[in-house]
C-alpha cells in the first residue's frame, strides 16, 4: 500500500472515505474541552447517538404497558432475543439459529464448557494460549478443577518460540498432533487481547477437529472487527463480549454462538433455564426441561431489554455499514498507523510493534511494547487527550475503529506519540 507521511494526504483518504458520515452517528468525549483522540474501543466502543431513542421507547413502553410490554411494546420484549439474531449473525458468518444474545462473556463461557469440556479418563486436556485474557484463564482452571484435574496436568498453554511474542500456526497445529488423543477442548481468544495476533481459525479448527477435540473461541476482541466465518469453519462454539467493538455500553449484553449441528440436538448436557425451555411450554411451570432447538436452548433468563436495546442501535450501524466494508477501511488505516510509526527514528530502540503485520494475522489494534517509561509515556499522552489503552506490563494498545476514526487522527497520533516519548 502506499502511503505518505504528511497530513494533507490523511485529509485526502478521510475526504474519500466513503464510511466517513458513521463518524458523526457516534458521541465522541471531550477532554479540555476538545474532542479526545480515541482509540479504545478495543476495550469500550464509543456510544451511537440512536442509543438514546433505542432506549427511550422501551422506557416509555414499559411506563404505559407495564407488562403488557412483553406483548404489545413495539419491540415485544417475550422475543426480543430474536431481533439481533440477523445482524449478529452476518457479523460472525453463522445463521441466525446458531447465535443468540445473552448474559456476560464470561458466564456464557461456563455455559459452554459444561456442555463442550466433557473429559474422559484419557481425553482431559484443554489447550489455550499462554497469557490469555485473565477472565479466560480463571474459567479454564475452575472448570478443571470441577472436573477433579490438576491444571498443571491438564492444562497446555501454547506459547511463542524463544524471542518471539506471537504464536505461529503450525505450531500451535504441532502440539495438537502431538497430545490429539489427550485433548478435550481447544480454547483461544480469536485476536489475542495483549498482542493482537488474530488466528488461523479455519486451520486451527481443522487441526483441533481432526484430533478429536471440541474446538471454541473467544471473540472478544474479534466480533465487530474482523471477519468471521465460524458456520463454515465448523467452529464448535464461539462466545463474545458487547461492549468492545460492538459498542453495546459498558458491560453490555454478550452472545454466544453454537454450530448447528450441536444447536439442534436437545440431548445434548448444558445447564438449563426456563427461558431455554421450548416457548410453549415454557409458562407451564413444570419439571423436565425440553431445550429449544437452537442455541436458544442455552439462554438460562429472560432477555435484559434495556442492554438489548442499547446493542440493537449499535448493530443497526454495523448493518448499513457493512463488515466488508469496514473491514476494508480496517486493514487501510490500521496499516497507515504502523507506516507512520515503522518512520519514527526511534522505531525498534525505543519501542516495538508487537501485532503482526500482515493483514490477515491481526484487526485493528496495534500492540506498541515500550522498551523503557512506558507508563510515563501512556500518561503523557493521556494528558494530550488520547484515550489509547495499557496493558502490563510494557504493552500500549491503540485501535483506530473503522466506524468513527479518521486518517487524520492517527497522524496526529502519532505525532503526540513521538514527542511524549522524547520528553
Amino acid at each position: 500500500m502506499n502511503y505518505e507521511s504528511d497530513l494533507r494526504w490523511a485529509r485526502k483518504q478521510d475526504k474519500e472515505d466513503v464510511l466517513r458520515p458513521f463518524r458523526a452517528r457516534f458521541h465522541i468525549p471531550k477532554i479540555n474541552g476538545r474532542e479526545a483522540l480515541y482509540f479504545c474501543g478495543n476495550s469500550l466502543g464509543l456510544q451511537p447517538k440512536t442509543v438514546t431513542r433505542f432506549l427511550q421507547q422501551e422506557i416509555t413502553d414499559w411506563a404505559s404497558l407495564g407488562v403488557e410490554g412483553h406483548f404489545h411494546a413495539k419491540r415485544p420484549w417475550l422475543r426480543y432475543h430474536q431481533q439481533s439474531k440477523k445482524s449478529l449473525a452476518k457479523l460472525v458468518g453463522a445463521k441466525p439459529g446458531e447465535v443468540v444474545a445473552m448474559n456476560q462473556l464470561t458466564v456464557n463461557l461456563h455455559l459452554m464448557m459444561a456442555t463442550f469440556y466433557r473429559p474422559t479418563a484419557t481425553r482431559f486436556k484443554i489447550v489455550t494460549e499462554a497469557g490469555a485474557f485473565s477472565s479466560d484463564m480463571h474459567a479454564v482452571e475452575s472448570q478443571l478443577r470441577l472436573h477433579g484435574y490438576d491444571p498443571q496436568e491438564a492444562w497446555i498453554e501454547l506459547s511463542p518460540r524463544p524471542g518471539e511474542l506471537t504464536l505461529r500456526t503450525r505450531d500451535i497445529i504441532a502440539t495438537l498432533e502431538q497430545h490429539g488423543s489427550s485433548v478435550a477442548l481447544v480454547l483461544l481468544g480469536a485476536v489475542q487481547y495483549y498482542t493482537g495476533q488474530f488466528f488461523d481459525i479455519k486451520k486451527i479448527t481443522g487441526a483441533g477437529k481432526k484430533v478429536g477435540a471440541m474446538v471454541g473461541w473467544d471473540l472478544a476482541h474479534a466480533i465487530g472487527n474482523v471477519p468471521l466465518r465460524l458456520h463454515r469453519h465448523q467452529v464448535d462454539f464461539a462466545v463474545w463480549c458487547g461492549y468492545k467493538y460492538l459498542n453495546s455500553g459498558p458491560g453490555g449484553l454478550a452472545g454466544v454462538f453454537v454450530h448447528e449441528r450441536h444447536a439442534q440436538d436437545t440431548l445434548l448436557p448444558r445447564m438449563a433455564g426456563w427461558w431455554g425451555h421450548q416457548e410453549r411450554e415454557r409458562f407451564r411451570m413444570k419439571k423436565g426441561f425440553r431445550p429449544i432447538a437452537s442455541v436458544d436452548g442455552w439462554q438460562l433468563s429472560n432477555f435484559p431489554v434495556l442492554s438489548g436495546a442499547a446493542q440493537l442501535a449499535s448493530l443497526a450501524e454495523f448493518d448499513k455499514a457493512g463488515i466488508r466494508a469496514l473491514r476494508q477501511k480496517s486493514v487501510w488505516l490500521t496499516g497507515y498507523l504502523e507506516f507512520l510509526l515503522r518512520q519514527l527514528p526511534a522505531h525498534e530502540t525505543a519501542f516495538r510493534i508487537i501485532t503482526p503485520s500482515a493483514k490477515d494475522a491481526r484487526g485493528c489494534q496495534l500492540s506498541i511494547l515500550m522498551k523503557s517509561n512506558g507508563r510515563k509515556v501512556f500518561e503523557r499522552l493521556s494528558q494530550k487527550g488520547i484515550v489509547a489503552d495499557w496493558r502490563e506490563p510494557d504493552v500500549i494498545r491503540v485501535a483506530p475503529v473503522p466506524l468513527y476514526n479518521t486518517f487524520e487522527e492517527v497522524f496526529r497520533f502519532v505525532e503526540s506519540f513521538e514527542s511524549a516519548f522524547r520528553l
